[in-house]
């Protein structure tokens, strides 16, 4: 039976004193990465010189998302609910304690903060050679999973770079592609519940923003709500198959994920987007909303006046879309298509490295690993 540690006696908060940059500021390169609370390990880069002060290697969480990052280079914080934390190194070998950190279950709070549950738990913890060694077991499964997930980032990035040369820079518009605000080429502009309904463990499935990622939607995780609930919200928001569905609050803003099953589902703080399919593909438009310019022009626009990124359905029905002929976005999805195909074969594979080291990770933090 291993020691239970208390969460104040093995980690400790070093984020205070450090200086935060927001999201508008990130660069696309310079001398000190930015580390905040996205799910990407770097969010972007800036040239401040005051990087965060630690004396190894931290962990970050986010307060908003649960996120939780292992760090060992130098970096500067990003801004908006971001903890640094350091672990007791005499205790605590930091690797270990990053593993023993990402398998806790936190209370679903959406975007209200979560550090004060981090800090109420406990974790086991057996003397610092037997951390190493879990560590090390974990680490090579971890290594295995990431290989994978790089895999799937490349066929993404390959419909990127097609998208960019079928169609180029949505902001720029180098193409000279006629305009039109979003709600002339989508039938309707609308979004879901920002109510908090009861989950229940099943029903009819229930997406949040956690659920949207770009080109995804995770079906799988969903939440769950009765069957009124979802009439209830239906009635307004009603995504069907081909609609684009677009993060327009929090930390996961402006990411579009086009719907690709036929039964229905109920959403919160997320705009459906319906493309008039006579001149507008939902693949297109998924691609378009996801493109880099066009995203940190929608960061930008949803950070002014408020201290949370928000974008209401006013300024996304006014958003300006670029409309090349249906007959080359039909193209461009039938390739996609192709694409997606062979990302599906990836995304099992996946599957299977991460189902091997989820075991492991219970495994270890019952005493079972080695």
């Amino acid at each position: 039976m291993m020691e239970l540690c208390n969460f104040k006696d093995c980690f400790k908060d070093i984020t205070g004193g450090n200086l935060k940059v927001k999201q508008r500021d990130y660069l696309k390169s310079g001398k000190f990465p930015v580390v905040d609370q996205g799910k990407n390990l770097i969010g972007g880069y800036s040239n401040f010189d005051e990087k965060v002060k630690k004396f190894g290697d931290v962990i970050i969480f986010g307060d908003h998302t649960g996120i939780i990052k292992y760090v060992n280079f130098d970096f500067v914080l990003g801004a908006d609910g971001v903890k640094v934390i350091e672990p007791n190194y005499k205790k605590v070998f930091p690797k270990f304690g990053y593993y023993s950190l990402s398998k806790v279950e936190l209370p679903d709070t959406g975007y209200d903060r979560k550090f004060k549950y981090l800090k109420r738990i406990k974790i086991p913890l057996p003397p610092i050679p037997i951390q190493k060694k879990i560590a090390t077991i974990l680490d090579e499964a971890d290594r295995v999973r990431q290989l994978n997930k790089q895999l799937i980032e490349k066929y993404n990035q390959l419909s990127q770079s097609l998208f960019l040369d079928m169609f180029g820079d949505p902001v720029t518009n180098p193409m000279g592609w006629k305009e039109m605000r979003m709600d002339k080429v989508c039938t309707k502009v609308t979004d879901g519940t920002h109510d908090t309904p009861e989950r229940i463990a099943e029903g009819i499935k229930f997406i949040t923003g956690k659920h949207i990622k770009p080109y995804y939607v995770d079906y799988l995780n969903s939440d769950y709500v009765t069957k009124d609930v979802h009439q209830e919200i239906y009635r307004r928001c009603n995504p069907e198959i081909g609609d684009v569905l677009y993060t327009n609050i929090g930390v996961n803003l402006g990411t579009a994920a086009l719907n690709i099953v036929k039964y229905e589902f109920s959403m919160k703080n997320i705009a459906l987007l319906k493309p008039n399919f006579d001149m507008m593909k939902g693949r297109y438009l998924e691609y378009y909303l996801n493109s880099d310019n066009m995203k940190s022009k929608i960061v930008w626009m949803a950070s002014i006046g408020g201290a949370q990124q928000f974008l209401s359905l006013k300024e996304i029905r006014g958003l300006k879309v670029n409309c090349p002929p249906i007959t080359l976005q039909t193209k461009f999805a039938e390739r996609v298509q192709s694409i997606e195909t062979q990302k599906a074969q990836a995304k099992a594979v996946l599957q299977k490295s991460e189902d091997l080291f989820n075991s492991l990770l219970q495994k270890a933090f019952k005493g079972e690993l080695v």
